[in-house]
């Protein structure tokens, strides 16, 4: 297969080279027209498909103990017993077990972005879809064992946290073969498709776990069974997404690490600014994405007793499911009107939802609180999507002003600018992952020693707004903020 790119008088013939570690792509310039034009498009957007199509498995497995929790009680394991009566240790564990994939998640997200320039985007989603088999697998085998301690499954739910890895290695990856006018759509497509294995994990998880019921017995057995058959339906879809990767996908020579990309990007403020944002946009995502289940089986109990509400998961996917949806959207109006403008709107938007949510506990008020979880969660999406946008622009505009500024070529600034850009999306994804594990603790002890909820649910609304501060503070005080902050060192980049 061949690639080729029209530069000047000259053509460069791009060829798909098969070498140790799989196969590389020595030239890629995504935004030369004519590259992008006569092939680079149509091998962009393939490895874009199973990149989604691994990282939505990533995701499933990464939440799928938020729904798994909800029927373990039933399935005889005594920790978790009267979670839908609203017991107080129970509800704990649940938000421990659910929350943990979330912590393990976000760790491993800085060293799956470092391993996109070692070992290629093609061998490493390989390896990170095989990796979901094993707390797959693990939790099938052990539910099946009645006298299981909480611990095993502790420690299987942090297994789970691999595929919160998926997400950062997957999005370092797609950002290198995109060009700059379609990183936003790009980015938030591989998102979306990502985010959209936490919505069908919710609900497919309960229909197949009643479904297992309905063919067991409703007795701790057949709810063993229905676990485990939710469970076993995703391992063909991992040995695919494998297979699939490695016959299909593609790495890029030119997204290998010079050895500095990563120490400039962890020296720029704005890696850490931008983490902090997206505390508040995914973190808050996947935090109440795992939690959402939990928060309406135990506030509002009598659910229970609505048949086909309990079969979709007391209606839980939908949050993720919007959110999902909505995410690349963020990207797609980040790129017409800008990334800090939409990021600081959607944290003002998402405090008036936290207040929104409070009334509906207050009032006692399912529609309301379904509603307003709703509104949250698509904010969530878009502020998803537009913050992302953003790492590639403030990167771009600094390596663009500082080799005006000092002479350098261009190009090779702008790859810089892409190599730390790369880097930067795996701490500010692992960051931001890392807000839900906060978030959901933030649950957990308030309802443990405050014996409510609300008074987490009301510093998650003051959160919002000092984030939305501080979006306008970096980069909405000018028209182009980030021009007046001290560039990074690219001479010798």
């Amino acid at each position: 297969m061949t690639v080729v790119a029209a530069t000047g008088q000259q053509s460069h013939t791009t060829t798909f080279e098969y070498q140790k570690r799989g196969r590389w792509l020595d030239h890629w310039d995504p935004d030369n027209a004519k590259f992008w034009e006569s092939g680079g498009a149509k091998t962009a957007r393939k490895n874009l498909m199973f990149s989604v199509f691994a990282e939505n498995l990533g995701f499933s497995i990464w939440v799928i103990w938020g729904t798994v929790v909800t029927s373990m009680g039933a399935a005889g394991f005594d920790f978790l017993a009267g979670l839908g009566k609203g017991n107080p240790i129970a509800v704990s564990n649940a938000l421990l077990l659910t929350s943990t994939p979330t912590l393990v998640g976000a760790a491993l997200r800085i060293p799956y972005t470092f391993a996109i320039p070692r070992f290629g985007g093609r061998a490493f989603t390989v390896f990170s879809a095989g990796m979901l088999l094993i707390p797959t697998l693990g939790l099938a085998w052990f539910v099946n064992q009645p006298g299981t301690p909480m611990w095993v499954f502790l420690l299987l739910a942090a297994l789970a946290g691999v595929g919160g890895g998926n997400f950062s290695s997957s999005m370092a990856n797609i950002n290198f073969f995109f060009p700059e006018g379609k990183k936003g759509a790009a980015l938030g497509i591989n998102a979306a498709g990502g985010n959209l294995g936490v919505a069908q994990t919710q609900l497919v998880l309960p229909l197949l776990i009643t479904f297992g019921t309905h063919l067991m017995a409703k007795d701790p057995g057949g709810y063993r069974f229905g676990i485990t058959l939710s469970v076993l339906v995703w391992v063909p879809f991992i040995l695919a997404a494998a297979f699939g990767a490695l016959r299909y996908m593609d790495s890029i020579s030119t997204a290998k690490s010079d050895g500095k990309s990563y120490r400039l990007a962890l020296t720029n403020r704005h890696t850490w600014v931008m983490a902090i944002l997206y505390i508040g946009t995914f973190g808050s995502f996947i935090g109440f994405s795992f939690a959402f289940p939990t928060l309406i089986k135990a506030n509002f109990p009598d659910l229970a007793k609505i048949g086909w509400i309990t079969t979709l998961g007391n209606l839980a996917f939908l949050g993720a499911l919007v959110g999902s949806f909505s995410r690349p959207f963020g990207g797609w109006v980040s790129d017409k009107v800008g990334g800090a403008k939409i990021t600081f709107y959607v944290f003002g938007g998402m405090a008036i939802a936290v207040a929104l949510i409070m009334a509906g506990l207050e009032l006692k008020s399912f529609p309301l609180y379904l509603i307003a979880f709703l509104l949250l969660f698509v904010l969530t999406g878009i502020g998803n999507g537009s913050t992302y946008r953003m790492i590639p622009t403030i990167f771009s505009a600094e390596s663009k002003k500082y080799a005006s500024e000092h002479g350098l070529d261009a190009a090779e600034a702008a790859a810089s600018a892409k190599r730390q850009a790369g880097a930067a999306i795996g701490v500010i994804g692992a960051v931001g992952a890392s807000g839900g594990w906060l978030l959901q603790q933030a649950l957990r002890l308030s309802n443990t020693h405050l014996h409510s909820m609300a008074p987490a649910f009301w510093a998650y609304a003051g959160a919002f707004l000092v984030m939305a501060a501080v979006t306008w503070w970096f980069y909405l005080r000018s028209s182009f903020a980030i021009q007046r902050v001290p560039s990074l060192a690219y001479a010798n980049v």
